[in-house]
Parts: C-alpha cells; sequence; structure tokens
C-alpha cells in the first residue's frame, strides 16, 4: 500500500511542470479550442474558481511547448491521407495580425487538418498537400508530366523546348528554380504568367513522384483554379454546382418555370447517383453515363439555363468520378464543416497575433476536430498528452485502426 501510494505521488509530480499541474493545463486548452472560449474569458472562469492564473500564464500555455501536440498533427494529417483512396478540401478566410490570409482544410471522414497560408494559388494548395505548408521544401521535376502540363498550360512550344534542352531529365530545389526563370526571363516584370506556369508543371510533376509522403490520387473540392490538375484525378462537388443554377434570377414566368422543371431533374439525376453508390455495376455506370449526357444536352431556350447546362456538361469526367470509384462522396460537406469550424473561432478571436498562437490554432483545431470524428473526448485526449500518461492510443492510430477496418470490409 505504501509502495502504491508513494508511485502515484511520483506520478502526480512528474506530471507538474511549472507552477500548475495537466488538470489545469488541460482545462485551459479545452475551453479554447474545444469550447471556443475567449483567453480573458477563460480568466474569468478560472478565477470564479479561485483558480489565481495570470493572463500571460494562460497565454504562454496555449502557445509555447506544444511540440508534442504538433507531431501528433502532422501524424494525423499522413495516417488521414493513407486511410482513404481520395481526400477532400476547401478554404476559408483567416486574419494574421491583421493580414488576410487563408484557412486551407483537407479531409476525409475519419480527420479534418488545418493550415493557415498567406495565399491560396495553386502552388500554396500543392504545398499543403505535400505536408510542407511553409513551401520550404519544394523541388520541381521536369520529365515528361512537366512539359506535358506546360502544353495544357499553353506556354509556347519554342519555350517548351528551351526549357526541355535546359531542364530536360533534372530536379531542381527553389533556388535553382529561380535562377533557371531569370536565364530565361532577365527582365524580372516580364512573363510572371510563364513563370508561374512553369513552376506550377515542374512542382506538380516533383509531387507525384515523391515517395517519402502520401501523393493524393483522387481530390474532392469546389471549381476554384488552385484546385485544378494537382491530383491524377479531380472530383468535382454536386452541391457546389448546383448552387450555380440558385444564381439564376429569371424575370420572365416561362423561364422560372423551365428552370425549376430542370433543377427538378438535376436532383433526380443524383438521387440516382446516390443509389448507384449503394450497389455500383458496370452497367448501372454505363446507363448514368448515358443519362448524364442526355440530361445536361438539354435545350430549354432560356440562354442562361443553357449556358449553365452546358458548363455543367464540360465537367462530366470530374461530377462523375464517383462511376469508377463509388466510394467517392458526390458533395463536398466534410470540408466545408470544417471550414465552419474555422469561421466559428473567428467570430470569438477575430485573428491570431503571432506565428505560434496561429501554429497552435491549426494545430489544436485539427485535434479537436479530428476526435469528435473519431467519437474520441478530446479534454480526455488533451489531458492524456499533457500529464504524459500516453495511455490513450493516439488519433493517428485509430485512423489507421478505422481506415484498415474500412478497406477490408469493402473487400469483404
Amino acid at each position: 500500500m505504501q509502495s502504491k501510494i508513494s508511485d502515484q505521488a511520483w506520478e502526480s509530480r512528474a506530471e507538474i511542470n511549472g507552477e500548475f499541474g495537466p488538470g489545469v493545463k488541460s482545462t485551459v486548452f479545452t475551453l479554447k479550442h474545444v469550447a471556443n472560449v475567449s483567453e480573458p474569458k477563460i480568466h474569468e472562469f478560472m478565477d470564479n474558481f479561485n483558480i489565481h492564473i495570470a493572463p500571460s500564464t494562460i497565454s504562454r500555455i496555449l502557445t509555447k511547448n506544444n511540440e508534442l501536440f504538433h507531431q501528433e498533427k502532422a501524424d494525423i494529417f499522413r495516417a488521414g491521407l493513407l486511410s482513404t483512396g481520395y481526400q477532400q478540401m476547401d478554404d476559408t478566410s483567416s486574419r494574421v495580425h491583421g493580414q488576410n490570409h487563408y484557412a486551407q482544410i483537407v479531409c476525409n471522414p475519419y480527420y479534418t487538418a488545418y493550415f493557415t497560408t498567406p495565399r491560396k494559388d495553386r502552388l500554396t494548395v500543392l504545398d499543403v498537400l505535400r505536408g510542407d505548408p511553409d513551401g520550404e521544401s519544394r523541388s520541381y521535376c521536369f520529365n515528361e508530366e512537366a512539359f506535358g502540363m506546360m502544353a495544357e498550360f499553353r506556354l509556347s512550344k519554342k519555350l517548351i523546348s528551351r526549357l526541355h534542352e535546359l531542364t530536360s531529365g533534372k530536379t531542381l530545389d527553389e533556388s535553382q528554380m529561380q535562377e533557371l526563370l531569370d536565364i530565361i526571363y532577365p527582365t524580372p516584370d516580364k512573363g510572371k504568367n510563364n513563370r508561374t506556369r512553369i513552376m506550377e508543371a515542374g512542382a506538380i510533376a516533383a509531387y507525384h513522384q515523391q515517395t517519402d509522403f502520401p501523393v493524393i490520387p483522387i481530390l474532392l473540392t469546389d471549381d476554384a483554379l488552385q484546385f485544378k490538375r494537382l491530383t491524377y484525378e479531380q472530383a468535382l462537388c454536386w452541391a457546389h454546382d448546383g448552387r450555380n443554377y440558385k444564381k439564376l434570377h429569371p424575370v420572365v414566368p416561362v423561364h422560372r418555370e423551365k428552370l425549376e422543371k430542370f433543377l427538378g431533374r438535376y436532383w433526380d439525376y443524383y438521387g440516382k447517383l446516390l443509389e448507384f453508390k449503394e450497389s455500383p455495376t458496370p452497367e448501372e455506370a454505363e446507363a448514368a453515363s448515358a443519362e448524364f449526357d442526355e440530361l445536361f444536352s438539354t435545350k430549354t431556350g432560356y440562354h442562361a439555363l443553357d449556358d449553365r447546362i452546358a458548363k455543367t456538361l464540360d465537367k462530366k469526367s470530374e461530377l462523375l468520378i464517383v462511376l469508377k470509384h463509388p466510394e467517392v462522396p458526390l458533395h463536398n460537406n466534410e470540408s466545408e464543416l470544417g471550414a465552419r469550424a474555422q469561421v466559428r473561432r473567428r467570430d470569438v478571436s477575430l485573428h491570431t497575433m503571432t506565428e505560434d498562437g496561429t501554429k497552435d490554432n491549426d494545430t489544436f483545431l485539427t485535434i479537436v476536430e479530428t476526435a469528435k470524428k473519431l467519437g474520441v473526448s478530446a479534454y480526455e485526449y488533451i489531458h492524456d498528452r499533457v500529464s504524459k500518461r500516453f495511455r490513450m492510443p493516439s488519433l493517428a492510430e485509430t485512423i489507421e485502426a478505422k481506415g484498415v477496418l474500412e478497406m477490408n470490409y469493402d473487400a469483404g
């Protein structure tokens, strides 16, 4: 009995790092990142329980010495990328020290990961998918895929030929890439768009060649340009496409009737795709493809509606990914829900003030939203890590287990 008491006392002392123990620290983390309470209100809460803690101490708990949690986030992201054959992505606005930034959200049914970036261009999105949101290890591979992509980007044959001579078969780091661009465009203010397209083609080709970090085969997004061509296949969200029809505001009654009638057919077809996902067969896939062509070749005589229908037809391959990969969702609700969590955080704390605060915000949003999806108590998990007991399996391990379980179920 004496030994047991001594062990408990030792464990309790070992858990205390600084003035406050894991109970207080975990409560601070939970109030901030789970209950979405501002730091002044956390101080007020503690004061009501006669826990005398300075506002500066609350800030330090939230933003300092969180390397363990940052590693947990990295592990969650890697495990999440490996858990399904597709990923979903979206972004929303964010503020850092008064400056406009963007919260990039990557997710699937098992996790949600957050990355705050100053831009939302294609290279930035690619860096996020590579697990390197700061772009510190970005490389550029000039293989046949890269040169083919340059042609898709409509770079001139003359420019592509010169790049082929200078770089074919090479992989460049960032400084070498900039040296190459300076050779091709000695005048800094010329060729800005071409510079970007060359970098994008090389960076995407390098991403597809990497072996040290999971490469996403299918990315489900809206149809924003920054998401295009990053992965081998892209899936588009039906809900987002459907919203475009809601932007039509016909004045003529007959046009309103035609829009309502077509939207009825639109969502009826969507319902058939949902049924297909439940019991997919090659025959049903072929029939659904043919019906898509028929539906989106409709001519109503209402010009704005016909133009919108034609645009949907042009996205056939992206909207019908489900016919080849029934596991891919038809909508991007997962990432939109993730974006809402960031927006709710922004409503309480308009912006983060420091790099540490921004990084911590991303990390704990990732942990809390992932724990919610996995049915894990965020408070218990945070307390387990703060106390360094490590009695609970990591969220990454739980994701791996669920991913394996789903793959076995699908195979069975």
